[in-house]
């Protein structure tokens, strides 16, 4: 417990340090092959809600928020999810061009989550085909209560996801990615369900523009128990380019934005219109 705790605390204390800004055009404009690597295989740092292989570049600081409001199936009785609004606060910071680091706080279960994100390899003309991005994240349900759970311990409060991220920039206009993931909740809502679950992520962008591109991700749970309530997530977006700012507008049936939350805990159903909009806003400095 007290090595848990130690390692907890390292995570969770990591500096962010903010450096000057940086102008984001030169990230948008740039879509050619550098060194013979792929570049702007994806411009955020999401596809939707699974992660995507880009970095934040080395000495870069960028602040996140998503946002996404109740179900549109509840109309003005909600004024179409407004009433019912989640949003996550993300902080991501370049310790290099091929290493980040990140801390969160969402609204969804109060979860406090700390993250690495690094490149393992690099797509490179005439070369290796794919980039290939780590993903580890771990996480604190602060949302859980004792009086409601009267054996809950702070291990219980606990969850942690690994991701191998895999893209390929075909051409220009389009490129696609696969997501294998692990992921574990110490506590989990169903008896039946694991604690470890593992889902395949699929997801691609599609340049519409200069500044334009959609974008779609759909997570493949692998191990869902079978009285689960919840959904594989689909999300479907637009991507919009600006100086200083991407902009991300999106429909899916995940409310939560954690990893964990919007594999193992999404509940809207594309058929019935149970589906939340959402957007990502996100500034470098």
């Amino acid at each position: 417990m007290k090595k848990l705790k130690f390692i907890l605390l390292i995570v969770f204390c990591c500096p962010l340090v903010i450096f000057s800004q940086e102008d984001l055009l030169r990230e948008i404009d740039t879509d050619s092959v550098t060194d013979n690597y792929a570049s702007a295989v994806f411009k955020s740092l999401k596809i939707v809600n699974f992660e995507s292989t880009k970095l934040v570049a080395k000495k870069e600081f960028m602040f996140v928020v998503a946002h996404r409001f109740g179900s549109l199936e509840n109309g003005l009785d909600t004024f179409f999810g407004l009433d019912d609004a989640v949003t996550r606060l993300n902080f991501i910071y370049g310790i290099s061009d091929g290493f980040n680091i990140s801390i969160s706080r969402s609204s969804y279960q109060k979860i406090y989550e700390s993250a690495l994100k690094y490149r393992l390899v690099q797509q490179k003309e005439g070369g290796f085909p794919f980039t290939i991005v780590g993903y580890n994240s771990l996480m604190i349900n602060t949302a859980l209560e004792k009086d409601n759970l009267p054996k809950l311990e702070f291990e219980d409060r606990i969850s942690y996801a690994t991701q191998l991220l895999i893209s390929h920039k075909v051409n220009t206009n389009f490129s696609f990615e696969i997501a294998p993931t692990l992921f574990h909740d110490n506590y989990v809502m169903l008896d039946s369900q694991d604690n470890t679950q593992f889902a395949l992520g699929l997801g691609g962008r599609h340049k519409l523009g200069k500044r334009w591109s959609i974008n779609a991700d759909y997570g493949i749970h692998m191990n869902r128990a079978s009285d689960s309530p919840f959904k594989n997530p689909l999300s479907i977006g637009v991507d919009l380019e600006t100086g200083g700012h991407v902009f991300q507008m999106h429909f899916t049936n995940a409310q939560p934005m954690n990893v964990n939350g919007f594999l193992g805990q999404a509940t809207g159903d594309w058929g019935e219109g149970d589906i939340y909009f959402g957007f990502n806003l996100t500034r470098i400095f």
